[in-house]
């Protein structure tokens, strides 16, 4: 397996733990985290109850496609961008998927 995809995976693995250490689990949700390796995607789903209400919905979703990181939704306030060039992943070869073309036209990330 190509060095750069490894990495990829263990900077999304730390974000995404970094986030479940951070949100916690309440007593009637919990995150999951959902990795399938052989298509390169990465999910954090919320699954419980909340004052009677089911919650279940994905809360950040990240593909790597061609190599690079494609954010597919990003369910924090902050974005999690940053958060992986922090861990050493360049801009250049992060997607905002889930923003429109025009817009990732404006951002110093990757158009596609």
């Amino acid at each position: 397996m190509d060095s750069i995809v490894v990495n990829y995976q263990a900077a999304i693995q730390q974000v995404f733990n970094d986030y479940i250490e951070f949100i916690g689990e309440a007593e009637d949700i919990q995150l999951d985290l959902v990795i399938d390796r052989e298509r390169d995607r990465y999910l954090l789903v919320e699954v419980g109850w909340e004052n009677g209400y089911r919650i279940y919905g994905t809360f950040l979703h990240i593909d790597i496609i061609d190599n690079k990181l494609w954010i597919q939704h990003d369910g924090t306030e902050e974005g999690i961008a940053d958060e992986l060039v922090a861990l050493g992943i360049p801009k250049q070869q992060i997607v905002l998927g889930f923003k429109p073309i025009e817009r990732r036209k404006i951002t110093e990330f990757a158009i596609n």
